[in-house]
């Protein structure tokens, strides 16, 4: 499955890269009057609507190709992007309605009902949502460590 996925989606970045749909869409939003931080947070919103109704690996493999070059032109550093990428993703693999953590969940534990879990993550999507909070407002939380390693 894993390898259908990644033919799809190097596929879809062939077409993507000869359409130009990237550049077009770095352009289109540099045109807005909207700051960065505004378009960030929609495209982490974005990421953790389809994090509920999509597999991680194909919303990795599909979207970020066409996301990242927005990341890059907006002025934003890789490894914080990186890194607010996965807490959103993994955010999205416990948020209702699909949740498919909490299925998995689910699965292991038949006697205990959904919504009893699905009420249990939900302190934990409240924990990411703010840690995500906090690393958009102080990036340099992610970028400490990085920034000794380069010298």
């Amino acid at each position: 499955m894993i390898f259908t996925i990644l033919i799809g989606a190097t596929i879809f970045g062939y077409f993507m890269t000869a359409s130009g749909l990237p550049v077009l869409l770095v352009e289109f939003i540099e045109g807005l009057a909207i700051p960065p931080v505004a378009v960030l947070v929609v495209i982490l919103l974005v990421f953790v609507f389809l994090g509920c109704i999509m597999d991680l690996a194909a919303m990795t493999f599909v979207v970020l190709p066409i996301i990242f070059p927005v990341i890059q032109a907006l002025g934003f550093n890789d490894v914080w992007f990186g890194i607010l990428y996965v807490i959103n993703s993994e955010m999205a693999l416990i948020t209702p309605p699909i949740g498919m953590n909490v299925f998995v969940v689910g699965g292991m534990a038949k006697d205990v009902p959904m919504y009893t879990i699905f009420k249990g993550v939900l302190p934990f999507v409240l924990v990411m949502a703010v840690c995500t909070a906090l690393l958009i407002a102080f990036p340099d939380i992610v970028l400490f460590l990085p920034s000794t390693m380069i010298k």
